[in-house]
């Protein structure tokens, strides 16, 4: 069946970062799809013109965007978003480990899976890389349960064996055989993958960590996904606990865990030479603008980071994040290169779009399949509305070009414009009642 959705279009198709003319808009404007693909996106009346036989679905001010990408957010701290005045290391041992101790109930884990992947569509992130728990049987209902959200997830088993709780504590020998039977069971299943998950080398001895380098030589297409330079006092701790490591990213490189596939959170104090590696590696990095300022973390350097050529797109990191929504996460980005001013990078809203879609499909390895409207990928998408009565709605008739309608979005846009999430091409009703 041939659909056709009309609404407001904006999509980018290009990197903003490199090329002219990244955003593509239609103001009366329609996407194309035939069951999960994309056939084409432009002008209603042309489109109409062209598919006279598509079932059409109307959204009246209403917009179209490209499904969000969210490429660091935890599935078990959802209770714990908004616990202030903590800093990292102290917020991970009195709010953050408790919590994920819990989940070894895995009727209590099933009921943190639904409402996470819930929380997920109804802030229109269609694809997310998650960050799991501790418990393989956790992570096996999560699988269930994300396997029936028909979201695109990948995720994997959280690694640890010292400096966390000992109920969170593994051993390399369990850690790799848990997490092999996870991803041989549940990655590249329907739109599920796995990511080898070490929780940071704070946590991770080096047996551990060369357990993940194993898991990922004997797999080579998993994903990999940590945490790495949030705050001053964590890169200090891993200078006492890996003295021969010149910095944070050497724990990672001895044991073969940066790559194309590999997705590091945070990044905020980086050296040069990290940056140099993390690019030439062609690593990601996932930045998490409203955590970096809910815990103290400090202000991302974008600049530095285009400078040397690493990738980043956008995470929410629930539960040190303050929410779900990327265009919360986009807003908080753009504060914090104001914030910087003369080092910051001064991002319009065409880069935030760019940030929570195309960037974040390119960090996990899905940019030929997702994160645009280009003819031929999947009809993920997001239709956004004003609520009624809401100061976006007075702000928006009032806006004087696409553009301004787009920061718009960012800066006032929330959970509740979110009107309908559409993953390949089918709404995900569930989570929209």
């Amino acid at each position: 069946m041939t659909s056709l959705i009309r609404a407001t279009v904006f999509h980018t198709p290009k990197n903003p970062f490199r090329e002219q003319d990244a955003l593509e808009t239609f103001a009366d404007g329609a996407l194309v799809f035939e069951n999960d693909t994309i056939l084409s996106v432009g002008d209603y009346a042309t489109l109409r013109g062209q598919f006279p036989d598509a079932v059409v679905l109307e959204y009246k001010n209403a917009f179209l965007l490209p499904g969000f990408v969210d490429t660091h957010v935890h599935y078990p701290q959802v209770p714990i978003i908004g616990a202030m005045g903590l800093r990292l290391m102290e917020w991970l041992e009195t709010r953050t480990l408790p919590e994920e101790a819990k989940l070894s109930d895995a009727t209590y884990a099933r009921k943190q899976a639904k409402t996470f992947l819930r929380q997920l569509a109804k802030n229109g992130t269609t694809t997310a890389l998650v960050f799991g728990a501790h418990f393989a049987r956790a992570m096996e209902v999560f699988f269930e349960e994300a396997e029936k959200s028909g979201l695109r997830i990948t995720a994997g088993l959280v690694l640890g064996d010292k400096n966390l709780k000992d109920k969170l504590h593994t051993t390399p020998e369990r850690a790799f055989a848990e997490s092999l039977e996870l991803a041989q069971k549940w990655h590249n299943r329907g739109r599920l993958r796995y990511a080898v998950t070490p929780r940071f080398s704070v946590s991770c001895s080096e047996a551990l960590l060369k357990t993940c380098g194993d898991l990922l030589a004997d797999n080579h297409d998993l994903f990999f996904t940590s945490h790495i330079n949030e705050q001053l006092e964590e890169i200090s701790f891993v200078k006492t606990l890996f003295p021969d490591c010149k910095d944070y990213l050497e724990t990672y490189e001895r044991y073969n865990l940066v790559n194309r596939r590999s997705v590091y959170a945070h990044d905020v104090h980086p050296s040069d030479s990290e940056l140099s590696r993390l690019a030439r590696h062609e690593a990601s990095v996932s930045h998490c603008a409203s955590s970096n300022m809910f815990i103290g973390s400090g202000l991302f350097p974008m600049q530095k980071h285009l400078q040397h050529g690493v990738h980043f797109a956008l995470g929410s990191d629930v539960g040190g994040g303050t929410g779900f929504s990327l265009f919360k996460e986009g807003l908080n980005a753009y504060e914090h290169q104001m914030l910087l001013q003369n080092e910051g990078y001064p991002l319009t809203a065409t880069h935030l779009l760019y940030l929570a879609t195309l960037a974040g499909a390119k960090a996990l390895d899905l940019e030929q399949q997702i994160g645009d409207f280009t003819p031929g990928k999947q009809a993920d998408f997001i239709v956004v509305k004003a609520p009624r009565g809401s100061t976006l709605e007075a702000t928006l008739q009032h806006s004087p070009s696409a553009d301004a309608t787009l920061a718009a979005l960012f800066t006032l846009a929330r959970e509740d414009c979110v009107e309908a999430t559409f993953v390949g091409g089918e709404k995900l009703n569930e989570y929209h009642q």
